[in-house]
């Protein structure tokens, strides 16, 4: 088969994993940066060119789309859709999971277990909406947020009330969460390609620090998931729409609840916790579903 995988760094962990799997199963894939490429859309004959030549003739797409470039990364994909090329996940998909409050709507829809959330642009009544989640503590998240970044935990009401102010001072849409005291700082992610979880990892953040995200300090260990977790991460993944993501979960006193479905996840810190070839997995699915033409929009909803 001769792939696409859409990524501006090849040198990354994910990206050389990903090009060895292809490769020793005897695939050609080509690495392309995504704000490198440019589109002829028309409805006779839609093509995408790099680098001066038209990229013709291939059987799969893989997206490796950074949050910063999700706008052209998806419009760039989507010309690939057009092009009948087979997407591992789709463009509407991966945009669906980027817009978090879009996520957590349709998540809610379909039943599956959330923190109590609250979401505000220009509330009237501050103190209403932290009452509405269950009072401080409580976190407080940026909509446009990633890795950790742009989300604060609030130990008190007054805390809460200053932090949300803050932000909503700066023109800027914030999601309030319950505060999952129970789970102690850590969170499980849960790897899914296809209609399985493939591996589970425990990431625990770095002592005082309330957020699990390895890029922060946590650390990363194996982990046994129960039927009610690989459940929920299940029906997450498909509630998306994507083939391939991580779905990460807390362990409340209530249940799991899922707190992001991220369409891009890391390989390194899951193949380390779990000894597993992830990436194997990931090209092994493609093989198995990758049809020309295959591009219908999946999930729940729009």
């Amino acid at each position: 088969m001769k792939i696409a995988l859409l990524s501006r760094n090849r040198n990354l962990y994910s990206s050389r994993r990903l090009i060895e799997a292809a490769e020793s199963r005897g695939h050609e894939i080509r690495v392309l940066d995504v704000l490198r490429c440019y589109m002829n859309i028309t409805s006779s004959r839609p093509s995408i060119h790099y680098k001066g030549e038209e990229l013709t003739d291939f059987d799969a797409v893989i997206p490796r789309i950074g949050a910063s470039v999700t706008f052209y990364g998806t419009a760039v994909l989507r010309q690939f859709e057009m092009m009948g090329v087979y997407p591992l996940n789709e463009s509407v998909a991966i945009s669906r999971s980027r817009d978090k409050l879009r996520s957590m709507q349709l998540l809610s829809r379909k039943g599956i277990g959330l923190p109590v959330t609250g979401f505000a642009n220009r509330p009237d009544d501050i103190a209403d909406l932290i009452k509405m989640v269950g009072g401080a503590p409580l976190v407080i998240k940026l909509l446009q947020g990633t890795q950790g970044i742009g989300v604060v935990l609030a130990e008190t009401r007054n805390a809460a009330k200053s932090v949300i102010e803050s932000f909503l001072g700066l023109k800027a849409s914030v999601l309030v969460q319950q505060f999952i005291k129970e789970a102690g700082g850590s969170d499980i992610r849960c790897f899914v390609v296809g209609e399985k979880v493939v591996a589970a990892m425990k990431r625990q953040g770095a002592e005082g620090e309330f957020r699990s995200n390895i890029h922060r300090g946590g650390s990363a260990s194996l982990v046994s998931i129960t039927p009610e977790e690989r459940k929920t991460a299940l029906r997450a993944a498909n509630t998306m729409g994507l083939n391939v993501c991580g779905v990460d979960i807390l362990r409340s006193d209530t249940g799991p609840v899922v707190m992001e479905v991220n369409s891009s996840p890391g390989l390194e810190g899951i193949e380390n916790a779990t000894n597993k070839d992830i990436a194997g997995s990931i090209i092994q699915f493609i093989e198995k579903t990758a049809k020309k033409g295959k591009t219908g929009t999946k999930g729940g909803h729009k």
